[in-house]
């Protein structure tokens, strides 16, 4: 009667082995095209996903409803679009002020805060709150500094946190808690902007357990109290020293954090791909270096933490990586060659790659199926409630451009779906019954019924709350994966039925307030998520 269980014990056991050169995983063409290329992407709690790209690409191939046009323009086109998965269409949007290159971070009460953007949109904040007729609104003057690349995540106080950008050596808060609230200087910033290419543009910020934030840029990383203006500790240089952020633009997540007794032990980050050093100034003299093949693993909560270097099976510069419902991560976009920027970039990376951290160090790494897609600057991946990935985007050109060109401008949407979502290893996919969705407060127990239709062993069942992060430029922004205690009591209840009971996280420096999506995983294989809110 285990059959079906020892089954898929020996499917994930092989496909865990190191470097497979045809893996798992499916792709599907959603939408040939959006009308923009999708350079930014956020997922909202009514399975809607934001897109933009810029306002000054020029026009683009889908137009503004009703025959509106912008302000002082005779561009009557969209730059921004509502993605419905649900129905998979669009609905145009109506953004005014340039947000090329821009941050956000989805807000506790559902809606998109995203900040700044290029020339008359670097101070702008624009608020975009879903329905079927609602559109951006924007604030000229909502930041005290220019923000353009900059990065942007969710506090324990429910506000945002914006850190530097280009020419922006400090941080600010949304919303400010008064009207002559200022910009905070923030040194680390200018010790790591390198002269002519920068290489600390989007950083990597991730909210530690302690309430402090990891912040790392070009190759260095420090602990930050925000609130005090003081570095808590500096980190190692990462080895080999090369550069990670933009232009150099690899990626980076904040691994799983497993809750035991209310505390998470172990908090760890994890830097994969980049460019070397002096990639930047080759390719702008159409020389173009390989991107780096290394992944960085580093222990924050550790007494004395040091970098532990890793080799992925394909170098990666401008790759996207996603933390998935089972807790493991997808790096997926990019190239194996040059960097960020205008036509900077050679040799797409067709093949998704999923890192198990878990796994002993020698079979982490596991290649899947590739898209026929290249998705190079300019791309973007997120995570959906159903536990796929869209991915869209792709235009390192500084206009739109279809023909004559090495990589045209993709607007184009595909989903890649994990080995997860394989038909075949449905009967062991739970199902959520109870709840349908839910406010929780930190602390709070939580029940939650779901169906499956093998028995099943309590310790292989665990629950997941995954914040839902605004992916850009190969990062993305406020990402962030829990895994409840308390998924090891799961009992029948009879007829393919059972219950677990879990804890939600005591505090918001483990779990910001916001809106997350709740997976019950079964052997590493997720249910389709439910939207619950912290609020």
């Amino acid at each position: 009667m285990y059959h079906h269980i020892l089954l898929v014990l020996m499917v994930i056991l092989h496909h865990a082995q190191p470097y497979r050169a045809d893996g798992p995983g499916s792709w599907s063409l959603l939408l040939p095209s959006i009308g923009i290329s999708a350079m930014h992407m956020q997922l909202l709690p009514n399975d809607r996903v934001v897109i933009y790209d810029r306002t000054d690409f020029g026009t683009s191939n889908i137009s503004l409803p009703n025959g509106k046009c912008r302000p002082n323009s005779d561009d009557c086109s969209a730059h921004s679009v509502e993605y419905d998965v649900g129905r998979n269409s669009i609905r145009p949007l109506m953004v005014l002020t340039d947000v090329w290159c821009s941050s956000g971070t989805l807000m506790p009460d559902g809606s998109l805060v995203q900040t700044g953007g290029w020339q008359e949109g670097d101070h702008v904040v624009r608020i975009y709150k879903s329905c079927d007729t609602c559109d951006w609104r924007e604030m000229i003057s909502g930041l005290s500094q220019p923000r353009w690349y900059a990065t942007n995540h969710m506090l324990p106080d429910g506000r945002q946190i914006i850190i530097g950008g280009r020419q922006a050596m400090n941080y600010e808060f949304y919303p400010k808690k008064s009207a002559n609230e200022d910009a905070i200087d923030l040194p680390f910033l200018v010790e790591t902007n390198t002269p002519d290419v920068e290489n600390n543009l989007y950083p990597f910020v991730f909210l530690n357990t302690d309430g402090n934030l990891f912040i790392y840029a070009n190759d260095h990383a420090i602990l930050f109290d925000y609130a005090k203006n003081q570095v808590v500790k500096t980190y190692p240089i990462i080895p080999g020293g090369d550069p990670r952020n933009y232009p150099s633009t690899g990626s980076a997540v904040l691994l799983p954090l497993r809750l035991v007794q209310g505390k998470v032990a172990d908090v760890e980050i994890l830097v994969c791909g980049g460019a070397p050093k002096d990639a930047y100034a080759n390719a702008n003299t159409e020389k173009f270096d390989k991107a780096l093949d290394t992944c960085g693993r580093i222990k924050i909560s550790d007494p004395d933490p040091q970098w532990v270097m890793e080799t992925m099976p394909l170098a990666r510069v401008m790759g996207d990586m996603l933390l998935l419902p089972n807790g493991n991560v997808l790096i997926i976009n990019g190239v194996s060659a040059g960097v960020a920027g205008w036509e900077l970039g050679r040799d797409p990376v067709l093949s998704p790659v999923i890192y198990r951290p878990e796994k002993l160090t020698t079979c982490r790494f596991e290649v899947q199926n590739p898209s026929t897609i290249p998705r190079v600057y300019h791309s973007t991946a997120i995570l959906l409630r159903d536990g796929r990935v869209l991915v869209g985007g792709s235009n390192p050109h500084d206009k739109y451009e279809f023909s004559d060109v090495l990589f045209p401008t993709e607007l184009s949407l595909e989903a890649f779906s994990p080995l997860y979502l394989d038909p075949s290893l449905s009967g062991l996919r739970p199902k959520i019954i109870s709840p349908k969705s839910k406010t929780l407060r930190h602390g709070d127990k939580l029940t939650i019924s779901f169906k499956i239709s093998c028995p099943i062993d309590p310790n292989l069942v665990w629950v997941t709350l995954v914040s839902p992060s605004f992916n850009t430029h190969s990062f993305s922004m406020n990402q962030r994966l829990l895994i409840l205690e308390g998924g090891n009591t799961t009992v029948s209840l009879g007829k393919s039925l059972y219950q677990v009971g879990v804890k939600v996280p005591p505090s918001g420096n483990i779990a910001p307030p916001g809106n997350y999506l709740l997976f019950v995983v079964h052997l590493e294989i997720p249910s389709e998520g439910i939207w619950v809110r912290i609020p």
